[in-house]
């Protein structure tokens, strides 16, 4: 059985469901590479220059944590999921560099998806990336429409169920109901964490700001939370028409939850990453108009666990002492 590589980073907290129930209907075995940890970094720094951002460098450490498991890795080229809106060159050109810098790695399979250049165009590409496991266009086909199936029930259990993208997975695919923390007793405050869900969804990277979040007591609102469509709505309202396909998880979110009157919003992004130094401006400014509490995390390979729960911590208890004084 050809064996087909995934690496647990970057598009894979998106689309990871619907990827695995379109290779598995092919007759393929999916492979995931492990959750991240300081092995997979090291291997991802040690291959890529040294201005390349953290999420690029682990998933370039995903890729090397595969080698000798999978006869591919899939890498799609996502340039653009319509509206004119476009991926960051780090996604865009993922598969060249992945070539460039590993050329060791298995094949990759790196179908080029721009919905701006029409249906024809996408679907001539998955239908090529089809042929390298059967010759017989309906099964394509059929693939194809699970896939779809697969990726619209994800995304209505994120919205419906007030499930991350990791939890969603995990229910999806794994087979998992329960999470691997104890939760608070009761939830107190609700913070809205925004930003990219391959930033937010990886624990080694996010230094489980999430799971930490609930342990102390908070409910947790992530941008999966809120149909697609109303998040566009609200980047919209702020800052007009997005042209990055990610805006909508950091002003959309941001800007949608500050009208839910949330006790709070953390935005968490790596440092060094361009769009996202613009777009966190925007939601920081609107938070000061709503008079929201705002906390901007910015993490890199050297930011220690230590001084990001301080700052977590002196956030939450600043909100708490707000409230207190307000009522």
């Amino acid at each position: 059985m050809v064996k087909v590589g995934i690496p647990r980073s970057l598009l894979y907290y998106q689309y990871y469901p619907a990827w695995e129930t379109f290779f598995e209907r092919l007759g393929a075995e999916v492979i995931i590479s492990p959750p991240t940890n300081k092995t997979i970094l090291n291997f991802g720094v040690s291959r890529a220059v040294a201005d390349t951002c953290l999420p690029v460098k682990i998933f370039f450490g995903h890729v090397m944590s595969m080698m000798g498991k999978c006869d591919y890795i899939f890498a799609p080229a996502v340039t653009s999921l319509g509206n004119k809106a476009y991926n960051c060159s780090k996604i865009i050109g993922l598969p060249d560099m992945t070539r460039a810098l590993i050329p060791e790695c298995p094949a990759i399979l790196d179908p080029e998806i721009n919905l701006d250049k029409g249906r024809y165009h996408f679907y001539r590409n998955i239908y090529d990336l089809g042929r390298y496991f059967t010759s017989n266009p309906f099964k394509i086909k059929k693939a194809v429409e699970e896939a779809w199936r697969s990726n619209l029930a994800y995304q209505s259990k994120m919205s419906d169920e007030g499930l991350t993208p990791v939890e969603a997975i995990d229910r999806m695919c794994h087979g998992r109901q329960e999470p691997d923390f104890d939760p608070a007793p009761s939830l107190s405050l609700a913070i809205a964490v925004i930003g990219h869900p391959y930033v937010i969804g990886d624990d080694y990277l996010s230094h489980r700001l999430i799971h930490r979040l609930k342990s102390m007591g908070v409910k947790v609102l992530v941008p999966e939370m809120v149909p697609e469509g109303m998040l566009y709505d609200a980047a919209k309202r702020l800052v007009g028409t997005p042209h990055w396909s990610f805006e909508t998880d950091i002003v959309g979110a941001g800007e949608y939850y500050m009208g839910e009157r949330v006790d709070g919003v953390i935005d968490l992004s790596v440092f060094g990453c361009g769009p996202d130094s613009m777009m966190v401006n925007f939601v920081q400014h609107r938070a000061k108009e709503l008079k929201v509490p705002f906390l901007h995390l910015s993490v890199d390979e050297h930011t220690s666990d230590g001084g990001l729960l301080t700052r977590l911590e002196a956030f939450l208890d600043m909100i708490k002492w707000r409230e207190k004084i307000c009522v």
